[in-house]
């Protein structure tokens, strides 16, 4: 196999990893620094919210830390995919109920669900790289 495309994939998934994890550690961080208007976008349906967010915070943090170990960076990442799906409820939540959420422009709130679309597509794409996990 030709160089260049190794070389490629190696910076593309250094890039992936790193933007993965700077996603759910700031995310995981504003979860525990920002409680209160994390717990404004969980869906009312689902009951203790503060504990909802602060879970969901402390498995963005997990997940962040096992991206940084080689062998458990797979698993972080499929965490991650898993945990990421889980909270799409608060997604559409927002999108269903934009008055709620009036400092949020709509145009956010359409766009968050194409974005984390992408978000699933690129965990995924690290998850199923051959060697992923030990690459690095």
């Amino acid at each position: 196999m030709h160089p260049a495309p190794t070389i490629f994939f190696r910076k593309a998934d250094r890039a992936g990893l790193v933007f993965v994890f700077l996603w759910f550690l700031l995310g995981g961080i504003a979860h525990f620094v920002f409680t209160e208007a994390e717990m404004r976008i969980v869906p009312p349906w689902m009951p203790w919210p503060r504990e909802a967010v602060l879970l969901s915070g402390a498995a963005e943090l997990l997940g962040a830390a096992g991206l940084l170990w080689r062998p458990s960076r797979r698993a972080a990442l499929w965490g991650l995919f898993l945990l990421t799906i889980a909270v799409t409820p608060a997604h559409i939540y927002m999108l269903q109920q934009p008055a709620l959420f009036p400092s949020v422009p709509y145009w956010a709130l359409v766009l968050r669900l194409p974005l984390q679309a992408a978000l699933l597509a690129l965990i995924a794409w690290l998850a199923l790289r051959p060697a992923a996990a030990s690459r690095r």
